[in-house]
Parts: structure tokens; C-alpha cells; sequence
């Protein structure tokens, strides 16, 4: 997918109907719920004499509470029948929910809006498993990162006008309800004729039979879920996304008034802050992935957000304004800066967290099953969020500060986040193999997108350096069984690296016979599973650039497990650090400019039946070329 292809999606009629749909979604639930929450923080005594710190935390548990109870029944609705057919029953209830919002704020009744704020959690539960479950429908898989990062950042723009615009008119005096009770109206029946647009998407179980038990429904997508353990963990990373934001979020209006003694504008302020840097991050991940499923961002997303969750921490103890100030005012006070920063990254940082997990989640799941998948996602994103209120709740109780809950959920963000990675060490792995790529080389992978999607192959590549793997690693669609020799896994970091990404170790027959057959036999089974495996058939590393003698074991392999054997070629890593030259190799590997350049050159697959390791050997030679 070219570079700005991810917006061309924005002119087809099979990716915008369906944006402008979601984003009306988000942009109306967001006017809604903050010109509620305006209301309530600057306007309580009028409305209610409940606390405002509690309320400003019950409202958004009430919203997510149709997640937990309804979100089974959504996910079997969206995988039985036709996804446009039900994003347009859903704008209709979002329309008759506004309506009743409407009366409830021209006649003020508080029970009336909270009625619709679970009304409008319902209205998001029905749509969820839709929203993720289309996309794979209608877009490639190298689409995909680049669609839900559009996505993404509709969403959170929408979020982000939303919140403007509820905020700014129901202050606006004295036509504010009014404007706030009309608007959300026709925001709603916009948004249902952005829906009339949608292409179909046929249903991928239209033999389903509902279960409306939504409690043992839950259930069994949990139990489903949780047997595709990547993609379980990675639901439940996503959850904890939503957890932090819960808590960070419902935090901002108070925050705002009583710590950086801001008006309503201030709100906004943070707000808006926060919703591009989500966008921002989130379209970034187009770049930064190349294009594919790039899940070690995932990592660097969750360091981001616990180390600037932390620093607004401390930028909150270090603003000293005690006056109120309204927007202009309040960023030409030492420290604001620091403030709107910290919100900034962490928005940037939980767009680099949240986007590949979306696309790890829609490329590996079953597709008969992607929407209940999903729906399973929503009422653990429920239950998260839920806990996360009543958790702000009691440590309010408790006397915390907002900073001091800025600051705990951000130490707890890097304890669950240490806890996901250790025990799904590939989000790790691929990290690291990110990280290297992108810091000591400047990498280009050429025809990468022969390296296939789904299926069993065998990669064969020369070997340079002890760097291959990752390099590899770092571009391939999905997970790679490396054969690597015994001897590296004795290195210290190497070892942990190739047993984490499960490598299978092989030592020469005259070493150690049994384990030389035992890798044989895993390479089989990991084949037979569906899995790559690359082998690195000259058997050690070059001593002098050159391509050695390619040995039989690929011949071994495909006679037992006939699969296609997919040639590549490293270019540009002979004499680097991590190579046997002899040379003075620590200069060349870190030193910028052309020679810190490396290319993966990925060749035709080719047919079992034609395989022999002279013609392979061939093959990665003319692939490699002069360049080692």
C-alpha cells in the first residue's frame, strides 16, 4: 500500500460510508456525554446534589454497562446477518435514544439523560463488533494497519469535536440545551444516512442460531477466545488499554477545574490535546509498521504511556497558577506546556499501543468467528472499565489527588504491561527486532509480500550475521520457527531471543545424532501446524562474505513435509558488528549514512518438486548479487 493510501480509502465506497457512519457515532456520543458532564461540573447545584466527583465517574461506568450485559448478543447479530443491515437498525435507535435525551434536557431531568447514556452504550455495544469485524471484509491485509489507523483517528477526531462542540454550546447562553437537545438529533440522522451507503458484507455465519442467554453466551466467546492464546492476550492488552484510559479520562474535568483551576475551556483544552495525539498515533502506525501487522509496537506504546503518565504526574506538582483562567490564559502559565505534553504523548503513545493490536486481533482470528471475537473483546473492555471507575471511585475515597491517580495508574500500566509481554514474549520479540532495525541499519525489504500470509512454507536465506533472524524476523507478516544451531543458544540475550520466538535447535549428526533428528521432527510439525520456518541451509555463518555450500537438510525437510521453499537474500551486513569480519566492524555498524544500510530480498517461491540445494544456493546468490 503506497504511502498515503491509508486516506485514499477515504474516496472508496467500500471504506467511507462506513468511516463517516462510525464517526458520526463517536462524534455524537461525545457531544452528548460531555455537554452532560459540563453541565455537571460547572452547573451541578442545579441539576443534582449528588457528589460531582462520584457522578463524573458513575456516568461513564453507566455507559460501558450495556458492554457487559449485551455485547454476546451484538457479536452474534454482527456474524448472522449482513453488517450494513445492522449498522442501519443501529443509527435508527441512536436516533430515537437522542430524542429521549432531548426531552430529558428540555424538561431537566437529570434521570432522563442518565437513562440515554446507557441508551447510547447500548447503541456502541450493537455497533463494536460491526466496526472491526467489516474492515477485514473489504480491505487487504495490507491495508488493514492503514485502515484501522484511519479508523482510529476518525474515531478519536470524533471524540475530540464532540467534546468541543458539547462542551462550547451548552454554556452558550441561553440557547445551550436547546442547541445541545436539536444538534445530537440530527447528528443521529445524519449519521444513519451516512449508513444507507454501506456495500454489503455478507454475513459469515447466517446459520448461526442465537443464543440470547447473554450470560452463557459470554462465556462460551471467552472460553473461544481464549483457545487462540495470542489472540486472548492480546484482547486482554487491549482491555487494559481501555482500563488506563477510563481512569485517566473521567479524571480531566475535575482536573482541569480544581488542579489547574481552568474553566470549561481548559476542558476542552485537555481534551483536545489527548484526541490528537490518539489520532496522531494512531496514523503513525501506517508509517512506522511498513505496512503490515506490526505488533512491536505494542511495547513501545506501553512504555510511553507509563513514562509520560508518570511525568503528568509530576508536571501537575510543579503548576503553581491558583487563579482561574480560561484556555488563552491558562498556556501562558509556567508549566501548562509540560501539562498539554505529557497528554499529548500519552495519546500518541496509546495510538502506537492500540492500532496493531486491533490488527493482530482481525488478521488471526477466525473469520466465522471475528465478530463474536470481538463482541468477547467489548464486555472484557466493559468489565475493565467498570473496574476502572469503581477503582478512581475509591481511591478518590481514599484521599488520592487526581495527580497521585495520574501517577498509580501509570505504575500499574508498566507492572501489566511487564506481566502481557512475559507471557506473550513475541510483542517483546518483535520489539526488539523493530527497535534494531530502525536504530543500527536502515533496512529495506524488497518483495517482502512474498513471504505468505497463512499457510506452511520454508524460507531458506545465507547466512551473515547473528543478526539474520531478527532482521527476518522484523519483516515477516507473522510469527517465523527458526532452525538455529545449538551453539546460540548458549549466547547470553541470543538464547533468550531464539527460545522466546520457540527457534528449534539442530547440531551436525556427528555432534549430537539426537537432537539432529528431533529437530527434523519439530521442523515437520511445526510445518504440519501451518507455521513458516526458515533454515539458513549453508549451516554456519560466512567467514569471508561469501555464500557457503548449501547442505541437504532442506532436502530432508520438504521430502517429509512438501511445502513451497521461499529464497531470500540479505544484503549489507557483512562486516557489521554482528558478522565474523575481521575487520573493524563496531564503526561500520553504527556509523550513519550509506553504509549503515542492509536489504531482506525475498525471491519467487518455489515448488517442492523443483527444489535441490544446488539451485537454491543459485537462487540466493543472483538475489544477493555483488553487495554481501
Amino acid at each position: 500500500m503506497s504511502q498515503h493510501s491509508q486516506f485514499s480509502l477515504l474516496k472508496e465506497r467500500r471504506f467511507a460510508p462506513f468511516f463517516w457512519t462510525q464517526f458520526f457515532g463517536a462524534f455524537n456520543d461525545n457531544v452528548f456525554k460531555t455537554a452532560l458532564l459540563t453541565i455537571l461540573t460547572y452547573d451541578a447545584l442545579s441539576w443534582t446534589n449528588m457528589d460531582v466527583g462520584l457522578l463524573n465517574n458513575l456516568i461513564p461506568g453507566l455507559f460501558i454497562l450495556p458492554f457487559v450485559l449485551f455485547s454476546a448478543t451484538s457479536g452474534q447479530l454482527a456474524d448472522k446477518f449482513e453488517k450494513g443491515k445492522v449498522a442501519r437498525y443501529v443509527k435508527l435507535l441512536e436516533i430515537g435514544i437522542m430524542i429521549i435525551a432531548a426531552i430529558g434536557w428540555m424538561n431537566h431531568q437529570l434521570w432522563l439523560l442518565i437513562v440515554a447514556v446507557a441508551g447510547m452504550g447500548i447503541h456502541s455495544t450493537l455497533f463494536g463488533p460491526v466496526k472491526y469485524a467489516y474492515l477485514p471484509q473489504h480491505l487487504r491485509s495490507d491495508e488493514l494497519v492503514g485502515g484501522n489507523g484511519v479508523i482510529e483517528m476518525g474515531t478519536f477526531v470524533g471524540i475530540l469535536l464532540g467534546e468541543i462542540l458539547g462542551a462550547m454550546l451548552v454554556v452558550h447562553k441561553p440557547w445551550g440545551i436547546e442547541l445541545v437537545a436539536g444538534g445530537t438529533i440530527v447528528i443521529a440522522i445524519i449519521g444513519w444516512l451516512a449508513s444507507l451507503r454501506i456495500p454489503d458484507s455478507p454475513a459469515p455465519a447466517p446459520e448461526l442460531k442465537i443464543n440470547w442467554n447473554s450470560a452463557t453466551e459470554t462465556v462460551r466467546n471467552i472460553r473461544f477466545s481464549s483457545q487462540n492464546r495470542p489472540v486472548f492476550l492480546s484482547l486482554l492488552a487491549n482491555s487494559w488499554f481501555w482500563f488506563y484510559g477510563a481512569i485517566v479520562l473521567a479524571q480531566f474535568p475535575l482536573y482541569a477545574k480544581d488542579y489547574l483551576h481552568g474553566d470549561h475551556g481548559v476542558f476542552v483544552l485537555l481534551l483536545t490535546v489527548f484526541s490528537f495525539g490518539i489520532g496522531a498515533g494512531s496514523l503513525l502506525c501506517e508509517r512506522l509498521s511498513g505496512h503490515k501487522v506490526e505488533i512491536g509496537l505494542v511495547p513501545f506504546g506501553a512504555i510511553g504511556l507509563s513514562l509520560f503518565g508518570f511525568d503528568l504526574f509530576l508536571s501537575s506538582l510543579a503548576y503553581t497558577n491558583q487563579t482561574t483562567v480560561d484556555a488563552w490564559s491558562f498556556m501562558q502559565q509556567t508549566g501548562s506546556w509540560k501539562i498539554m505534553f505529557d497528554i499529548v504523548m500519552i495519546g500518541i503513545f496509546g495510538g502506537l499501543y492500540i492500532v496493531p493490536l486491533f490488527a493482530l486481533i482481525q488478521t488471526r482470528c477466525d473469520p466465522k468467528h471475528l465478530s463474536r471475537t470481538i463482541a468477547g473483546m467489548n464486555i472484557m473492555n466493559a468489565l475493565f472499565m467498570v473496574v476502572a471507575s469503581l477503582a478512581a471511585m475509591l481511591m478518590l475515597k481514599q484521599g488520592f489527588t487526581i495527580p497521585q491517580i495520574f501517577m498509580a495508574t501509570a505504575v500499574l500500566n508498566g507492572l501489566v504491561a511487564i506481566y502481557i509481554f512475559s507471557v506473550v514474549p513475541e510483542f517483546l520479540m518483535r520489539f526488539v527486532a523493530w527497535l534494531l532495525i530502525h536504530t543500527v541499519h536502515r533496512v529495506r525489504g524488497i518483495d517482502v509480500d512474498r513471504i505468505p500470509d497463512e499457510g506452511p512454507a520454508v524460507l531458506v536465506c545465507n547466512h551473515v550475521s547473528y543478526m539474520d533472524a531478527i532482521v527476518i524476523m522484523a519483516y515477516s507478516p507473522r510469527p517465523i520457527r527458526f532452525v538455529m544451531d545449538h551453539g546460540i543458544f548458549k549466547i547470553p540475550f541470543l538464547s533468550w531471543v531464539f527460545r522466546t520466538a520457540k527457534a528449534i535447535p539442530i547440531a551436525p549428526a556427528k555432534e549430537d545424532p539426537w537432537l539432529m533428528e528431533k529437530s527434523f521432527i519439530d521442523i515437520a510439525q511445526a510445518l504440519h501446524e501451518g507455521d513458516l520456518v526458515c533454515i539458513f541451509p549453508e549451516g554456519k555463518l560466512t567467514k569471508d562474505g561469501e555464500i557457503n555450500e548449501f547442505k541437504g537438510g532442506v532436502m530432508k525437510i520438504i521430502e517429509r513435509t512438501p511445502v513451497p521453499v521461499i529464497p531470500m537474500a540479505l544484503r549489507g551486513l557483512w562486516g557489521s558488528f554482528l558478522s565474523r569480519d575481521k575487520g573493524n566492524p563496531f564503526q561500520r555498524s553504527f556509523r550513519r549514512g550509506p553504509f549503515s544500510r542492509l536489504e531482506l530480498v525475498v525471491g519467487e517461491p518455489q515448488e517442492p518438486a523443483s527444489v535441490t540445494p544446488g539451485h537454491l544456493q543459485e537462487v540466493v546468490k543472483n538475489l544477493r548479487g555483488d553487495w554481501k
